[in-house]
């Protein structure tokens, strides 16, 4: 049996992992280097380049070399240089695949491959895809914190233990809390920015160097070659300023004979990056709000990702999770000191940070193909996935947060007579009304025509173990089903899924507002037509006294219809005016009763 590889596909670089003999490591390649840079080189005239030989083209060819296109999957009609997000993507598992064949003597046919935990269903859907292309069976798509966890082998832990996963890397940014229950490591919350990471400060940095080349050298021409060289003079001096208070950025013959030196300081480097590490905090926070904690209920903060190396942001997260027993010098824990004591969480930096996310993988790897049989590892949805429902709002189906895989469904009826179709409009977001959350797909059901409320609709929504949406839609009556696998999402710019959340408490009063007032306006449009229905068939039959009030109440429910604005009226008026015409209809609901009861007697000839 072929091992299941554990791949980490990185913004910035990528890694493939195994276990052999119950032990995971990291594949190196032919250089011995572990990591491999997610860059691919498209010569003119000959086959994909991919790694540190793509990111040194990059200087001298840029507008033919591919970096970070971890943050363009999922985006439906992205073409880089003729190619899809993953196509490049595929590119790079190729090479990640030959790295593992070579080490393992047989090309591997099965991988785990991990991504960030807010990837929505596209851009889950199209790393398996890359996955394919690249020739490899992907059996599951694991959540990077999560894979990290493993990682640190925090299945050791005393029960109940509470873990909070801060992963920033390259390109994307995820804070996720994991609690252990009998070696069953379960996603209490997850938050993060698919926008948001090292590349991040890369550019601040390269963007400073570039304004102080123009200070002294005004008017300058830098051209695609030499902003390459500058960014990458700028990944170095923050990868040193990580151990050292210095570096020196060197850039000889720039343009034409110019030439630029500069000696970069950690004062400096930090100045640039605070904003963008102070980003995180807001995820750090809501994080541990939805899993309704506090820091100081956590055992541990796990650092993984590339950029944690920065002292800003150990310095930071020991901070933001009150972290007992922090070493400012030496961005962890205290050596000697008793793990168990204190108060506060332990920040837990034992493991490299940029191979953690690949081993956990290999370890999740092995855990499918029947090894470490005593360790499970269950990931949650970070956002809610819905359906609209008559009146534009959304019906939640799957809650936020709720363990995968899932299963989950409700039955939906018709609010038309007559009609021959229902639209399943799947929906994934946080707000009350249909429109303020992200569409994923749309597809129609057929039956048969039948009186509103008539016609039953199963509507089942599945999130396999990838995270992946598939949702069914069944006729009761005739069995007819359809089945759609959603694989695209909206055009939706990355950093909307991190505000999602904060719109849904910003506007949450307001959106509560609008559920309240769509219902009952709902409910009195029901009555009304009623109404007027029973007004209409006994107008010849009731006196004017009956239904005259009636007729008013209508008037009156009507009017505070109109007064409707900004798809929220007065709710409390509505139901006022909605409970009097209830009310006075009494009368001429029981006289319709006895008319139908009249009519019924007389078919049986009792009357």
């Amino acid at each position: 049996m072929s091992k299941i590889i554990g791949i980490d596909l990185g913004t910035t670089n990528s890694a493939v992992a195994v276990v052999d003999s119950g032990i995971p490591y990291v594949i190196a390649d032919d250089e011995g280097q572990r990591l491999t840079p997610s860059v691919v080189h498209y010569p003119d005239d000959s086959d994909p380049v991919v790694g540190r030989a793509a990111r040194n083209a990059a200087v001298v060819s840029p507008r033919t070399t591919v970096a970070s296109v971890k943050r363009k999957m999922g985006q439906p009609g992205e073409v880089i240089l003729g190619r899809s997000p993953e196509d490049v993507s595929a590119d790079i598992l190729k090479r990640l695949r030959a790295i593992a064949a070579a080490d393992l003597g047989a090309e591997p046919v099965e991988a785990v491959i991990t991504v960030p935990a807010y990837f929505n269903d596209s851009q889950r859907t199209a790393t398996k895809r890359a996955g394919e292309l690249a020739g490899l069976k992907v059996e599951r798509i694991v959540n990077e914190p999560t894979a990290a966890a493993l990682a640190y082998g925090l299945d050791k832990l005393k029960e109940k233990s509470k873990i909070a996963v801060y992963d920033l890397g390259g390109g994307t940014f995820d804070l996720s809390i994991l609690e252990l229950n009998a070696g069953v490591f379960q996603v209490l919350s997850t938050s993060g920015n698919t926008q948001l990471g090292g590349d991040d400060i890369d550019t601040a940095i390269a963007s400073h160097i570039e304004s102080l080349i123009l200070n002294v050298a005004a008017g300058i021409a830098l051209d695609d070659s030499a902003r390459a060289r500058i960014r990458e003079a700028a990944e170095t001096a923050k990868i040193q300023l990580s151990e050292e208070l210095s570096a020196p950025v060197a850039l000889p013959f720039l343009s034409g004979q110019f030439s630029f030196e500069h000696e970069l300081t950690r004062e400096e480097l930090e100045r640039l990056a605070q904003p963008i590490v102070a980003k995180t905090r807001e995820n750090c926070v809501r994080s541990l709000a939805d899993a309704k904690l506090e820091a100081k209920d956590l055992d541990q903060v796990i650092l993984v990702g590339g950029q944690t190396r920065m002292p800003l942001v150990r310095r930071s997260v020991a901070e933001w999770f009150q972290c007992s027993e922090f070493d400012e010098e030496r961005g962890g824990l205290r050596i000697g000191e008793d793990f168990h004591q204190s108060d506060g969480p332990k920040l837990n930096t034992s493991q490299n940070p940029d191979e953690a996310v690949a081993l956990g993988a290999a370890i999740q790897g092995e855990i499918l193909a029947g090894g470490f049989q005593d360790m499970l590892l269950l990931d949650v949805t970070p956002l809610s996935l819905g359906i609209e429902t008559f009146g534009g709002l959304m019906n939640v189906i799957i809650p936020r947060n709720s363990t995968i895989p899932i299963k989950a469904g409700e039955v939906f009826t018709t609010a038309v007579d007559n009609q021959r179709e229902m639209l399943i409009h799947v929906l994934q977001g946080e707000r009350e009304k249909s429109k303020d959350n992200w569409s994923l797909g749309r597809f129609t059901i057929e039956f048969e025509k039948a009186p509103r409320a008539v016609p039953r609709v199963g509507v089942q929504y599945e999130i396999d173990a990838n995270g992946i949406l598939h949702v069914l839609a069944r006729d009761i009556k005739t069995g007819k089903e359809k089945i759609v696998d959603l694989k695209s999402a909206v055009d939706v710019e990355d950093a909307d899924v991190q505000q999602m959340v904060e719109e849904s408490v910003e506007h949450a009063f307001d959106d509560l507002r609008a559920r309240q007032w769509v219902e009952a306006k709902l409910k009195a449009q029901a009555t009304i037509e009623a109404a007027e229905k029973g007004v209409s068939e006994c107008a010849d039959e009731l006196p004017a006294e009956l239904l005259d009030p009636v007729r008013e109440a209508m008037k009156a429910l009507n009017e505070v219809l109109a007064l409707e604005e900004n798809e929220s009226g007065p709710v409390e008026q509505l139901k006022e005016a909605h409970a009097k015409l209830d009310e006075v209809s009494q009368p001429l609901a029981e006289a319709l009763m006895d008319r139908a009861m009249e009519k019924m007697l007389r078919r049986r000839g009792l009357a």
